[in-house]
């Protein structure tokens, strides 16, 4: 967290207004205004939210998400039609490379709030799966979240023309995972786990988003995954350049998925999202807002405020349809990983857990994602 604060002292800018002070009455309104702005500048606070790239829907949302906990000095009240965040708050959202660069960042102190994967935030922070040394030298113990936001889809894009139904039929072929910062590839770990596939069997390439779609519309890969939810700017911009095939993730293998998981659901792509096609089944993760353990607990359960306030709703619903779908009863559904102290205090005051569920909870490690194949671009 930034903290602003006055260049000068109050008094430091006397200097420059000898000759008002000859009218008392307008040197003592000039002299209650810079301290009021003094005062008003050092109690800014300013928080940094890393989302992810511009053409995902983490980008908008995290701008939306600051929007509503933002609340500068000299703002309207709430209840008098004014911001509804938190009172001298400012949060800037940037893009950045995806989740597990997020995390990273935040662990670093690079940023303050971290959009992630909750998939990626529980591997990360119980040391599991792709989690392990060499990986990460200790477990990310300090990570804590503030909300579950919405359900992010688990796309498989394959290119017209090349057989692929299902996530068995990668095998052999060349299918980018997303790009380095992202956490895409720690979730298609976990899917080629589950199905039987092994990492080795597909020529797995890391490609960032708009690599990735040149390289599908040139025909130099076979698919791709990536996981943001829909509709995903990207995607619809490769879609209006050449035909598209979305491979459905589901059966009994992504129901099985979803119980031993409690960070997957079932989800759907709807018809026509990418170009024309049916709805399509796939797998859902959820989003989630990250910070650090040693984040201010009135900070923590004002962020939780803002972010559930009803008059919030209205502004994540219009500014993206993934804002639809965000839900307060789900908001504790982290998968296991703390929640901030304070965002329990106030997710405990609305009813919405209770003290036995503030304990981490270890998620099932049953098909837990394999040592990742890079493979080679």
């Amino acid at each position: 967290m930034t903290r602003l604060t006055a260049s000068h002292t109050p008094y430091d800018r006397f200097r420059s207004i000898g000759p008002v002070c000859a009218v008392l009455p307008v040197c003592a309104v000039l002299i209650a205004l810079i301290i009021s702005w003094a005062a008003a500048a050092q109690d800014v606070k300013v928080l940094r939210i890393g989302t992810g790239p511009i053409d995902t829907s983490a980008f908008p949302i995290g701008g939306l998400v600051g929007n509503a906990i933002s609340n500068p000095p000299g703002s309207r009240e709430c209840d008098k039609g004014g911001n509804c965040g938190v009172p001298g708050l400012i949060a800037n959202a940037q893009s950045t490379e995806g989740a597990w660069y997020n995390l990273q960042a935040l662990m670093r102190g690079d940023i303050d709030i971290a959009l992630s994967q909750a998939d990626v935030v529980n591997w990360a922070y119980f040391g599991i799966g792709d989690f392990q040394e060499p990986m990460l030298k200790e477990p990310m113990t300090k990570l804590r979240v503030l909300a579950r936001l919405y359900p992010s889809t688990i796309h498989l894009i394959a290119r017209k023309g090349v057989k692929i139904a299902s996530i068995k039929d990668l095998v052999g072929k060349k299918v980018a995972v997303d790009g380095l910062g992202s956490g895409t590839r720690f979730t298609v770990h976990a899917l080629f786990a589950a199905y039987g596939v092994k990492s080795n069997t597909v020529n797995q390439q890391i490609m960032g988003l708009n690599e990735a779609t040149t390289a599908l519309k040139a025909g130099k890969i076979d698919a791709m995954f990536l996981v943001s939810g829909a509709p995903v700017l990207a995607l619809q911009d490769l879609a209006q350049a050449t035909e598209l095939m979305l491979v459905p993730i589901a059966g009994p293998t992504a129901e099985k998925l979803t119980q031993a998981f409690p960070f997957y659901s079932l989800g759907k792509i709807p018809a026509n999202t990418y170009g024309q096609h049916p709805e399509i089944s796939t797998l859902d993760v959820g989003t989630v807002l990250a910070v650090r353990e040693d984040m201010d607990n009135d900070l923590g359960f004002g962020i939780a405020r803002a972010i559930w306030h009803e008059r919030n709703k209205a502004l994540f619903e219009a500014g993206h349809p993934r804002g639809k779908l965000m839900d307060k009863a789900l908001a504790v559904r982290t998968g296991g990983v703390p929640i901030q102290a304070g965002a329990v205090r106030y997710y405990l005051s609305q009813g919405l857990m209770r003290l036995s569920y503030t304990a981490a909870r270890p998620p099932a490690v049953v098909n837990a994602p394999s040592p990742p194949n890079a493979g080679t671009k």
